[in-house]
């Protein structure tokens, strides 16, 4: 069975994938952390990018709020 809660955040993240896709960029959901953490992943020149800091709050962390007001913050790893 499906989960959900991931499948709202995979809808969140596509409504941002095309602009990442346009700079040659993606996004990966890597996990959900108990205590509503959502843990991503840049690929491609948003893991290299300066402003992928504020890719994740202004636009990431924002779609995934806006569609899980459950979620309470989101991170990204390195590796």
């Amino acid at each position: 069975m499906a989960d959900p809660v991931r499948e709202r955040i995979e809808h969140a993240l596509a409504e941002c994938r095309r602009y990442l896709h346009a700079d040659g960029g993606d996004i990966e959901l890597v996990e959900i952390r108990d205590g509503g953490v959502v843990v991503l992943k840049f690929h491609g020149t948003c893991a290299i990018c300066p402003m992928s800091p504020m890719t994740l709050r202004a636009g990431l962390e924002r779609a995934i709020l806006r569609e899980l007001p459950e979620i309470r913050r989101v991170e990204a790893v390195q590796k």
